[in-house]
C-alpha cells in the first residue's frame, strides 16, 4: 500500500506547479486523480460505517436486553450522532488552517474504544457512553476524510465524492447483515469481534495519512476566493436551502435507520433477521445510489441532480406506508437509490459556494446530517411511543416535497463558467 500511495504522492507532486497550495486550486487539467488514494478512503469509509450501522441492527436486542424504550433507543441515537455533529464542523475549520494527517487513525481509534466497550455495557448508561465515543470517532474521520477525497480527485470532485460516500454506505449495508449472521445469534459480547475491522482501519489509516502529509494541500499558502458574481447574503441564504434539503433527506433516513425494523416487525409480522435482510436492501439500493448522483453532477449539474434526488422520491415516499409488503420492498429500493443521489451532489455544490473551506463544508454538512439524524431518532421514537410506528412513517412521507426549495439555488456552476 505504501508503494502506491508514495507513486501517487510523487504524481501530484509533479503535477502541481510549486504556487499551488491547495488540490481545489489547481487546473483540473494539471490533476490526476489518484484511485489508489479514493480506493482507500472509500474501503475506511466501509469498514467506519460498516461499525456504526452494527449499532443500529442491534436496536432490537439491546432493547430486549435492557428492557428499552423507544425514547431510549432514539436517545442512544440522538447520543452518537449529536456528539458527532458538534465536533465535525470544529474539526473541519481547525484542519482548514492546520492539516492533521495523522488525524484520521487516532479517530479510529476513539471508534474501537467505543465497540469494546458497548460489547460489555452492563446498563443504559454504559450504552450512551460507547455510543458517545463512537461519535467522536466519526467527528473525526468524515472532514478529513472528505478533504482527502477532494485532493485526490484530480478536479472530479463529484466522481471522488460519489467514491468515498459509497465506501460508506456499503458498509452501512453490511451492518444489519452481520448483526443478523453473527451478532443476534451470539448475543452481546460478540460485537467485540468486529474490533478486528476497526483495527484494520486504523492501518489503512496510517498509510493515507503518509500519502496526506506529502500532498501539496498540506503546505498552502494562499486560500480560494468565493466566486465574485454571488454576494455573501446570497451564498448564506442557498446555504441555508441545502440545510433544510439535508434536513429533510436525513430526518426521512432516520425513520428508515433506526425503526424500519420495528415497522416490518409491527406491520407484518417478520421476524428480526428477516427484517434485518429487508433493512440490507434498502441501504444497500442506498449504497448504489451514492455512486450516481456524483458522476452524474459533474456531467450534466449538481442542481439537476438536487432536483429529482430530493423532490423526485416524493411520489414514493407518499405510497410506502399503504403498500403491502412486496411493494414495500420494491418502494423502498427507489427511494434509497434516489435519495441517496443528493448527498454528494449537496455537499460538492456547498465547497463550491464556500472555497478553500473543504473540512468546514464538510464538517458542517456531516455533522448537520448526523445531529439530524440524532434528533430525527429521537423525536421520531417519542411519536411512536405515543401513537405508532405505522404513524411515523405517514408523517416523514411528506418530508421529501421540501425539495421544491431547489428552485432557489443559484446557478453556481454557469456562473464559475461565464467567471
Amino acid at each position: 500500500m505504501d508503494t502506491s500511495f508514495d507513486k501517487g504522492a510523487a504524481a501530484a507532486a509533479r503535477t502541481a506547479s510549486p504556487a499551488s497550495t491547495t488540490a481545489a486550486s489547481l487546473p483540473a487539467k494539471a490533476q490526476r486523480t489518484v484511485y489508489s488514494v479514493l480506493g482507500a478512503i472509500s474501503f475506511s469509509h466501509l469498514l467506519n460505517d460498516m461499525i456504526q450501522s452494527l449499532i443500529l441492527a442491534i436496536y432490537p436486542m439491546l432493547k430486549a436486553n435492557f428492557a428499552l424504550s423507544f425514547t431510549q433507543i432514539g436517545l442512544i441515537t440522538l447520543t452518537y450522532q449529536i456528539t458527532a455533529s458538534m465536533l465535525q464542523p470544529l474539526v473541519g475549520i481547525y484542519t482548514d488552517r492546520r492539516p492533521q494527517p495523522w488525524s484520521l487513525p487516532i479517530g479510529m481509534g476513539f471508534t474501537l474504544s467505543g465497540l469494546l466497550l458497548m460489547s460489555v455495557a452492563p446498563n443504559f448508561g454504559v450504552l450512551l457512553v460507547a455510543a458517545a465515543l463512537v461519535g467522536c470517532g466519526s467527528s473525526v474521520f468524515h472532514p478529513e476524510s472528505s478533504r482527502v477525497a477532494r485532493m485526490a480527485s484530480g478536479g472530479r470532485h463529484g466522481l471522488a465524492q460519489s467514491l468515498f460516500q459509497v465506501g460508506g454506505n456499503a458498509g452501512t449495508s453490511l451492518g444489519p447483515l452481520l448483526a443478523a449472521a453473527i451478532v443476534i445469534p451470539h448475543g452481546q459480547r460478540s460485537i467485540a469481534w468486529f474490533s478486528v475491522a476497526a483495527l484494520v482501519a486504523i492501518v489503512v489509516l496510517t498509510q493515507i495519512g503518509r500519502w496526506y502529509r506529502q500532498h501539496p494541500a498540506t503546505k498552502k499558502t494562499r486560500a480560494e476566493r468565493p466566486h465574485a458574481t454571488l454576494s455573501r447574503g446570497r451564498v448564506a441564504a442557498a446555504m441555508g436551502v441545502l440545510v433544510l434539503l439535508v434536513f429533510s433527506k436525513y430526518f426521512y433516513l432516520a425513520s428508515i435507520n433506526s425503526y424500519f425494523t420495528f415497522y416490518l416487525i409491527d406491520r407484518f409480522h417478520l421476524p428480526v433477521q428477516a427484517a434485518q435482510v429487508h433493512l440490507f436492501v434498502f441501504l444497500a439500493a442506498v449504497a448504489a445510489g451514492t455512486i450516481i448522483g456524483g458522476p452524474v453532477g459533474d456531467r450534466i449539474g449538481r442542481k439537476y441532480v438536487i432536483w429529482v434526488s430530493i423532490l423526485g422520491v416524493a411520489p414514493f415516499t407518499l405510497l410506502l406506508p399503504y403498500a403491502n409488503l412486496f411493494w414495500t420492498g420494491v418502494l423502498t429500493v427507489v427511494i434509497g437509490v434516489v435519495l441517496a443521489s443528493a448527498f454528494s451532489a449537496i455537499l460538492v455544490y456547498a465547497q463550491e459556494l464556500i472555497p478553500g473551506k473543504v473540512g468546514m463544508v464538510a464538517g458542517l454538512f456531516f455533522g448537520f446530517a448526523f445531529g439530524l439524524g440524532g434528533i430525527g431518532a429521537a423525536v421520531l421514537g417519542q411519536l411512536a411511543d405515543a401513537t405508532s410506528i405505522a404513524y411515523v412513517y405517514k408523517v416523514c412521507s411528506f418530508l421529501p416535497l421540501l425539495g421544491v426549495l431547489t428552485v432557489l439555488l443559484p446557478d453556481v456552476e454557469a456562473k464559475k463558467a461565464a467567471a
